[in-house]
């Protein structure tokens, strides 16, 4: 069952949207080489708290941080820990909050200093998928034409799109439908309405789309454990046309990179 949202509903959501957006800047500033996972994940908790919000990750089926740092072959849904981020790394951050009684869901996948061409390929490839999926998301259209669109992107580059692992509706719970799938059929799936709230989150890999799911319950890496690349947004749908709720400005100021990449997807309101 789809809840479409309100205007104000949208509203709330994109409050809870921006501060995880300023969270992942916040944390921009701050990942280097010789840093551990630990203590970004300790710094995105009191950010959270201090600006009236909590951890949405936090407790969330059992997973005991407030983000997910998954670095190099990981996927997703890696535990923060005592191991120090090394240069040539890449790093997904995923970090969610509640905030007014909805959820803010967003990811970033950060470079750790000089990363191999090859890497730095695949984010930006994924990343562009991100927003080829965003591009479908208008009314009229449906959910596979988001998934197909991405599959499109990343495959003819020759990477592995991730299918055991989708977005995902969005609000007060952190999981709604519809799923998201990054691979499908054109015309397929729900009908794209306004009001409808996603988290779009492509999961590409520059080897197999095998992924291997580790006997924790949480770590998901890759089968051959060449990298991934993990990009996500909370996008919603006003007056037919895809409107973020998220924001990577936030992370791009701290980093001092310049894009307009977002610019046809904004939309104060």
């Amino acid at each position: 069952m789809i809840h479409l949202k309100t205007i104000d509903e949208l509203r709330l959501m994109k409050e809870s949207a921006r501060l995880v957006s300023r969270t992942l800047g916040m944390l921009a500033k701050e990942i280097k080489p010789g840093i551990t996972t630990l203590y970004l994940d300790k710094l995105a908790h009191d950010f959270i708290k201090d600006h009236g919000a909590e951890p949405a990750f936090l407790g969330y089926g059992g997973f005991p941080n407030s983000l997910c740092i998954s670095p190099n072959e990981q996927v997703v849904h890696g535990f923060p820990n005592k191991d120090e981020i090394k240069e040539g790394d890449i790093l997904s951050v995923d970090c969610g909050a509640i905030l007014n009684g909805y959820v803010g869901d967003h990811a970033y996948t950060f470079e750790i200093g000089e990363v191999k061409p090859e890497t730095k390929k695949l984010l930006k490839v994924a990343k562009e998928s991100l927003y080829k999926g965003i591009e479908q998301c208008v009314r009229g259209k449906r959910i596979g034409d988001i998934s197909y669109a991405i599959q499109k992107h990343c495959e003819k580059e020759g990477y592995g799109v991730v299918k055991e692992l989708v977005g995902h509706g969005l609000g007060k719970k952190m999981h709604e439908d519809p799923q998201v799938p990054n691979y499908g059929r054109q015309g397929s799936g729900k009908v794209i309405k306004d009001g409808l709230a996603i988290a779009i989150e492509p999961m590409i890999n520059l080897g197999t789309e095998k992924v291997k799911f580790h006997n924790d319950g949480w770590t998901v890496t890759t089968l051959d454990n060449q990298p991934s690349a993990h990009f996500e947004h909370d996008v919603c749908v006003i007056n037919g046309k895809p409107i973020l709720l998220s924001t990577f400005d936030y992370i791009y100021e701290a980093l001092g990179i310049v894009s307009d990449e977002e610019k046809a997807f904004q939309l104060d309101f």
